[in-house]
């Protein structure tokens, strides 16, 4: 929390010396106010209720495909020299690249940005996947053939649960891909969500509204990676015996 202070301080500091235009650097009680005042009026909570459910849909089917794709590129290397070429390629192609796209397929609604979004986090959470299975021990599963254990049971019962901290790190750069994808989106063309306030803030010249949207999409990114993924983490380095490390 002082580190916070500190930069707050440090901001309030170069605002009051106007070092740039108050226009273009708003001091943080300026911003605080226009975050007061879209609170009250709702469309600040309206909009993030909108692109928290854009993202957390497209992300679960991010996930939903990404995951059992990564294993079986991981285990079958016709499967990877094929499809595994074309997602390494994807990897390259910068999601906002998909929305000319997107909106030509499905118009200007909501289904070009869930595609974008899963175009976005599919591709990293799959390479992930792939490289956590690909680094596990042969030994896992030769010990598993040994004990009886049939070859289907090898991906749900050894694969899936000994590769589990690289599906996490998928998993958690997954959802970033997949908010930077989201507002690429909601930027590019009219809709509701948190881009639109950004958009609605540059083209009135409202940086303290820009500040503000920008300040919920961090502090959001902050709760998620904290509370979510900081305490799944904590539980497999329990679980993996890699807690003090």
């Amino acid at each position: 929390m002082i580190f916070f202070a500190i930069l707050i301080a440090l901001w309030a500091i170069v605002a009051d010396r106007r070092v740039w235009d108050p226009m273009l650097f708003p001091s943080p009680w300026k911003v605080a106010q226009t975050f007061g005042a879209d609170l009250a009026d709702g469309s600040l909570l309206n909009a993030t209720g909108i692109s928290l459910r854009r993202v957390l849909l497209g992300y679960g089917i991010s996930l939903a495909i990404g995951v059992p794709l990564g294993i079986v590129l991981a285990r079958s290397k016709m499967v990877e020299d094929t499809v595994g070429s074309l997602v390494s390629a994807f990897q390259s192609l910068p999601s906002i690249c998909w929305l000319p796209l997107a909106l030509l397929w499905f118009g200007l609604n909501d289904r070009a940005i869930l595609f974008v979004v899963v175009a976005g986090s599919l591709v990293s959470i799959a390479i992930a996947v792939q490289d956590g299975v690909k680094n596990l021990p042969s030994t896992y599963v030769k010990a598993a053939l040994t004990m009886g254990t049939p070859p289907w049971r090898i991906y749900t019962q050894v694969l899936l649960p000994a590769s589990l901290p690289s599906i996490l790190t998928g998993a958690k750069l997954g959802w970033g891909y997949a908010w930077r994808a989201l507002m690429s989106g909601e930027l590019l063309f009219v809709s509701l969500g948190l881009g639109q306030l950004l958009m609605q803030g540059r083209e009135l010249a409202d940086m303290s509204q820009v500040l503000a949207v920008m300040i919920v999409i961090m502090i959001l990114g902050l709760i998620t990676d904290r509370l979510v993924f900081g305490s799944l983490e904590r539980h497999v380095r329990r679980r993996w015996g890699l807690a003090g490390a």
